[in-house]
Parts: structure tokens; C-alpha cells; sequence
């Protein structure tokens, strides 16, 4: 298994639903009851993962698979808890640059209920250059 399934299958993606080359993707997870903390409520870090992949996935869309979308910094609104069950990310662009880009996120449950927004700023990076600083890293 590659790294990249094996950290979708931690976070529980179970489907991408949508990648739009205009810079839009849609992804669905399943939220589990391990994720959660007390009372049944989703833990916020998963929450954020799952609307930065969304708005990761858009980037790439619009982009191609040989830049590498890198989070300069992401803010997280929680309007809602998010509870096990269906879970649906979705990112989309709102300025896009060649060294950098402004998305937007949101994460609804099942019923189209609005849990999370998100805004983020994204370094553009070629993808040649992060896999040779990932081997480098590794090789010390």
C-alpha cells in the first residue's frame, strides 16, 4: 500500500466524489467513532484534515499532479459538531497564483448541514523538488 492510500484510509476517505479542472473537488469520508472525543464528537483536527485535502485535490485539479500544493497557513470556523457517519469535504479556488494560491473549504454532513469552513493559503511547489527533499530528509 502507498503512503499516500494508506493516509486516505487513516483519515477515512471512502470516495472522491468530484475533481473539476476549473480548481473544485469534493471528497467523502467516513467519520469514525475512534476519531471522535467525548460526547460523540468528531476530534477538530480531523475536521481540518479532511477540508485541507479538499482544497489540496481542487489545487491539483487546476494545477496537474506535478505541483505539489503545500499549506502556508489554514484557519478552521466550527459551526457544528461533526458525528460518525458521512462526511463531505469540499475545497475550491478563490485566487490562484503561480508561487501561491488563495482556496476556500467547507465540510457538511449526510444531510448538507454546514459543520466547517475553511480558508488556507497554498504554497505552489513543483513535485520533483518536494520528493527529492523527502529523500534527502530520509537519508540523513
Amino acid at each position: 500500500m502507498s503512503v499516500v492510500n494508506a493516509l486516505y484510509e487513516e483519515m477515512g476517505l471512502t470516495r472522491i466524489i468530484e475533481i473539476d479542472p476549473a480548481g473544485r473537488a469534493v471528497l467523502e469520508y467516513e467519520a469514525k467513532q475512534a476519531q471522535c472525543h467525548s460526547g460523540g464528537v468528531v476530534q477538530g483536527g480531523f475536521v481540518t484534515g479532511w477540508i485541507d485535502a479538499a482544497m489540496a485535490h481542487a489545487a491539483i485539479a487546476l494545477t496537474g499532479d506535478q505541483i505539489v500544493p503545500m499549506t502556508l497557513e489554514l484557519k478552521v470556523s466550527f459551526f457544528a459538531p461533526a458525528r460518525p457517519g458521512p462526511v463531505f469535504a469540499e475545497g475550491w479556488v478563490v485566487k490562484h497564483g503561480k508561487r501561491s494560491a488563495f482556496y476556500e473549504g467547507a465540510l457538511k454532513d449526510g444531510a448538507g448541514n454546514l459543520l466547517a469552513k475553511a480558508t488556507s493559503t497554498l504554497a505552489m511547489i513543483d513535485r520533483g523538488r518536494v520528493e527529492a527533499a523527502s529523500k534527502a530528509a530520509l537519508d540523513k
